[in-house]
């Protein structure tokens, strides 16, 4: 198949990693001439490793990274008959940030669309990333004043004064995977930057209440840890012209009572609400270390198997 000179790099990948881990997938021979990628092997695995390796040509003509992961999440929906959309943020320092899976396209689509999307599922599946760099793209073009996070410190109780610092210093040990990613997408200077001049905010849970966040994008991640009465607090601070995600794993609550989860609770009473929207991952859609998926499928495994009745 003929593909340009920055897909078959993609496709072929350091050392031919790429290629030999896509010929693994679908027992396939890839060979990578001039111009193009040829392919031996069955029709049917001809025909689910062109998905994937179309797939990847066009993450890598977008101007996007190619990674292991991305060769991994692409070869899984092509052997599930899944095309992955190509809703393209362009923003990112190595490049356009674009959906590795279906599940993170339809995300996309979803924060897009509606004014409230919930992203629940297991970690690793880029629930917070993809929002932070949604945020971070409406950010930069205007569309919204402020990019603001909002994170529950469960093991401080919220309690959170006697903690030195000042407000973002106390709150910082519970957004650093908040912090991580967006220093990964805009670079950590610009974040800085853009925190002193209040354009990025830090908003704990605990200090939410009474506010009206207008013109914002919001995301509220490990929401799993917040109680009903939080949920519905932070749901409501919602003014004119904002946004918000709500991302969290229900697998993983940490309240004392974990009965007492907003999360599962919010999404059961709001999934028709007009306006709302609910993108759910599973372990398939893992696109860390690839042993993350198995250890989610091992958890989700044993979790099925104490759910049954003697």
């Amino acid at each position: 198949m003929p593909l340009s000179d920055v897909a078959v790099r993609a496709v072929s990948g350091p050392n031919s990693r790429h290629a030999a881990l896509l010929e693994d997938a679908f027992h396939v021979l890839i060979e990578t001439p001039g111009g193009g990628v040829t392919i031996k092997g069955d029709a049917r695995a001809r025909a689910g490793v062109k998905r994937a390796i179309e797939t990847l040509a066009q993450r890598a003509e977008a101007g996007a990274e190619v990674t292991e992961a991305d060769v991994r999440a692409s070869a899984a929906a092509a052997r599930a008959g899944e095309s992955v959309a190509h809703g393209v943020l362009p923003v990112g320092r190595r490049g356009p940030i674009v959906p590795k899976t279906s599940a993170q396209a339809r995300y996309l689509e979803m924060l897009e669309q509606h004014e409230l999307t919930f992203g629940i599922g297991p970690a690793g599946t880029g629930k917070t990333f993809l929002a932070a760099a949604y945020g971070a793209t409406l950010l930069l073009k205007g569309a919204v004043d402020r990019l603001v996070i909002t994170r529950p410190a469960v093991e401080a109780g919220e309690r959170l004064g006697f903690l030195p610092g000042d407000l973002t210093e106390k709150v910082d040990p519970y957004l650093i995977p908040i912090w991580a990613a967006l220093d990964e997408i805009l670079g950590a200077e610009a974040v800085r930057r853009r925190r002193d001049k209040g354009e990025i905010e830090v908003a704990p849970v605990a200090f939410m209440r009474g506010r009206t966040l207008s013109h914002s994008f919001v995301i509220v991640d490990e929401a799993q840890n917040l109680s009903r009465l939080q949920m519905k607090m932070v749901l409501t601070r919602l003014g004119e012209g904002a946004r918000m995600v709500v991302t969290g794993d229900p697998s993983q609550v940490d309240l004392v009572n974990p009965r007492d989860s907003g999360l599962s609770h919010a999404v059961g009473i709001l999934t028709n609400v007009k306006g709302v929207a609910v993108a759910r991952f599973e372990a398939a859609d893992v696109v860390r270390h690839k042993l993350v998926e198995r250890i989610v499928r091992a958890y989700d495994a044993d979790l099925a198997a104490k759910a049954k009745p003697e």
